[in-house]
């Protein structure tokens, strides 16, 4: 997380024949997981003599993943999407039993709805919604022409996607099992080693607002690398579960404390840039003892304790020192309040992961709840709910006007892909690469089913028949960095039309058909990306989702304070790494949304420490009512940024900071923290640096005379 952090010597590289033989132990465990689990499910199912045995191997195929945790966690939530889509399946026949269209209308309506929830959701929780939407199809659709159908289709359907479930789940606990838990640890271990060198470090020289940027997006990126990670060990480990809310709180920690050091280190620069190079030099000596005890990680929580009960005394023997103007006194002393909040919320930090890395089992005491809160684009997911909605509309009138016999088998592939390719940025090229690899699957089943499976008799030779060509898929599947969805696309294309029944069925004319509607589904699917293109990634979802988090800072200055202080942390977070994710790196778009996620970060925090000190200290009439209204003119100037804006903010903070220094001798106490967050407000105000500074010339020309 600094300079000194990115320059240290890495110890010299493994071999490539090495790595590459390391990389293949890895693809061909995984590939073994996933054949044992496909062919302990196909026996088993035919075993307890399902109908359709190929409906639970496809579950296997899309909940199998080489950790355990992520396993778990997508098994858990298409169990719940399965059962949430069978039950509307019931009540939906119940309500149009003999009115097919109204059926096939308010199934579509359903499958959209479910493919909007897959967008405002995001990591598993997505493939709940895609396979409640699945699971309807998959029940209705079977049933339209003969209603008594419908509880026995559902009841099979639960039973085959819960063995594909528990076969999956178990295989990847019992066979070679890669933990989520131990890459969680060691994730988190270099992020606090990393954060920990840049807070020791980052005084220690002049350091370029690029590196100031480029540490921010690290602390974005960690802090939703770190939650995403806990919400999947949990599934997989139970003293992580126990722990859950000390591990969210821990990130939220970290996040607290970054935000506090970047603004420290905005304020230094803002000194030495205004050539104010003695009180940026002071509060960087004050800055000195919480380096020199972040030297040694050991006993770290004793010396930041110990830091922080002498920085009082430091910060008054500087100050001392400092003979110049009244405002430039008055700088230190905000700064010192800045590095005081941030010595706590550092020494907090710490304290926590160490009791966390060395308390075994439960942790006692209270915990402090937390949320990491997920920012959505409710547009996003109206667009995809749309899409779908109307691809299942149209693909269900075509199949009622023309009754086609595979009509359903087109259906169920659209709305599986619907909501699958929906979350990402570029749906029409995966649907092509999945298209690619369904069909190069459906031709291997071809291969197998009648020319391989025919003569044998018995799951010995079925596995003997499938085996050669299956294995490809789940190989595929582990190149997916540089073939995307080719190896989903041809497992799925293999399972599906080799059509695994009890008893099994051989019949080259069906085959065809199917293979060629399960195509057309996927095609119609890629047509609808291409009419109605997705949102994700765009440049019309990333203007939406940058006015969201500039509207942040009018969250921290309006919302209810419990709570806020991290749901703010770590909404801007989740909303700026959504942004930075499909902005390319270096352009002018990708330096201006650096640029406004730290003038966001520092003011919205500032507001939030300012509203504190405003509910919880006795202050005169007048500093109240003139710090709200500086408040309420920094929102504003957020929510619709502009040359006006920002001089009617800019008069509210002074009009502020003029009253809380006149109160400051009769009331020292409560105003002094007040007056040290105004001051904070209009330095990241008056920053020419910042994402700000275009509206600062503005309103220069505009008002000569300021």
């Amino acid at each position: 997380m600094s300079t000194a952090t990115m320059d240290r010597p890495t110890p010299l590289p493994r071999s490539r024949m090495a790595l590459f033989l390391a990389g293949e132990r890895q693809s061909w465990i995984f590939v073994f997981k996933c054949l044992l689990a496909l062919y302990l499910t196909a026996w088993l199912s035919m075993l307890l003599q399902l109908q359709q045995p190929a409906t639970a191997m496809i579950t296997v195929a899309i909940v199998m993943h080489p950790q355990r945790g992520m396993v778990l966690a997508k098994s858990f939530y298409r169990a719940i999407g399965t059962a949430a889509g069978s039950l509307f399946a019931l009540l939906l026949m119940a309500i149009f039993p003999q009115q097919s269209e109204l059926l096939v209308l308010c199934l579509s309506l359903w499958v959209g709805l479910c493919s909007g929830g897959a967008v405002l959701h995001r990591n598993f929780m997505a493939y709940g919604f895609v396979l409640a939407g699945y699971t309807a199809a998959v029940v209705i659709l079977p049933a339209v022409s003969d209603p008594h159908r419908i509880f026995d289709s559902a009841m099979l359907r639960v039973s085959e996607v819960m063995l594909g479930i528990v076969v999956a789940a178990l295989v990847s606990d019992i066979v070679w099992p890669e933990d989520v838990r131990a890459a969680l640890r060691r994730t988190e271990r270099e992020h606090y080693e990393d954060f920990i060198a840049f807070a020791r470090e980052s005084l220690s020289g002049k350091m370029p607002r690029t590196q100031l940027e480029q540490a921010h997006l690290r602390c974005v990126r960690a802090a939703v690398q770190l939650e995403d990670m806990r919400a999947s060990v949990i599934f997989e480990d139970p003293q992580a579960r126990v722990r859950s809310s000390r591990m969210r709180l821990l990130n939220l920690r970290y996040m607290a404390a970054a935000t506090s050091i970047q603004s420290l280190l905005h304020l230094i620069h803002r000194l030495e840039r205004s050539q104010h190079g003695r009180t940026a030099r002071a509060l960087m000596q004050l800055y000195a003892p919480v380096g020199d005890a972040l030297a040694s990680t050991a006993t770290l929580t004793t010396r930041l304790d110990a830091c922080q009960a002498q920085l009082p005394t430091l910060a008054a023997q500087l100050r001392a020192t400092l003979r110049q103007q009244p405002d430039l006194l008055l700088q230190f002393d905000s700064g010192a309040t800045l590095l005081q909040r941030f010595a706590g919320e550092l020494r907090d930090f710490v304290a926590l992961d160490a009791s966390l890395r060395d308390t075994p089992g439960r942790l006692r005491g209270a915990t402090e709840r937390v949320v990491f809160k997920r920012s959505n684009d409710r547009g996003a997911a109206l667009i995809a709910a749309t899409r779908t909605f109307l691809t299942m509309a149209g693909l269900g009138a075509f199949w009622l006007a023309t009754d086609w016999p595979s009509g359903t088998t087109a259906m169920l592939l659209a709305t599986l892909f619907s909501g699958l390719l929906a979350t990402m940025s570029t749906p029409v090229a995966a649907t092509t690469n999945t298209w690619v690899g369904f069909a190069l699957g459906a031709v291997a089943a071809y291969v197998s089913s009648f020319c391989l499976l025919p003569g044998g008799d018995g799951f010995t030779m079925l596995v003997l028949g499938t085996l050669p060509l299956l294995m490809i898929g789940p190989y595929l599947t582990t190149r997916n960095a540089t073939l995307p969805g080719v190896g989903a696309g041809y497992t799925l294309g293999f399972v599906l039309m080799l059509a695994l029944k009890n008893p099994m069925v051989y019949d080259p004319e069906h085959f065809i058909n199917e293979a060629l509607a399960s195509l057309f589904g996927l095609m119609i699917t890629g047509t609808a990306f291409m009419v109605m293109p997705a949102v994700v990634g765009s440049r019309w979802l990333r203007r939406r989702q940058m006015q969201q988090l500039r509207r942040q800072v009018q969250r921290a200055a309006t919302a209810p304070l419990p709570g806020l202080l991290y749901a703010f942390e770590s909404g801007n977070r989740d909303l700026f790494h959504q942004i930075v994710q499909h902005t390319r790196h270096g352009s002018a778009e990708s330096r201006s949304l650096m640029s406004w996620g730290l003038a966001i970060h520092e003011c919205g925090r500032a507001l939030l420490e300012l509203r504190q000190d405003l509910q919880h200290h006795a202050l005169p009439v007048r500093v109240r009512a003139s710090s709200l209204r500086a408040v309420q003119a920094l929102a504003q100037l957020y929510d619709l940024p502009g040359a006006e804006q920002w001089n009617r903010a800019d008069h509210a903070v002074e009009r502020a900071i003029v009253q809380a220094r006149r109160a400051l001798p009769r009331a020292r106490t409560s105003c002094h923290p007040v007056l040290s967050h105004l001051l904070q407000l209009r330095n990241a105000l008056r920053d020419d640096e910042s994402a700000l500074a275009p509206y600062i010339a503005t309103a220069a020309k505009s008002t000569p005379s300021r």
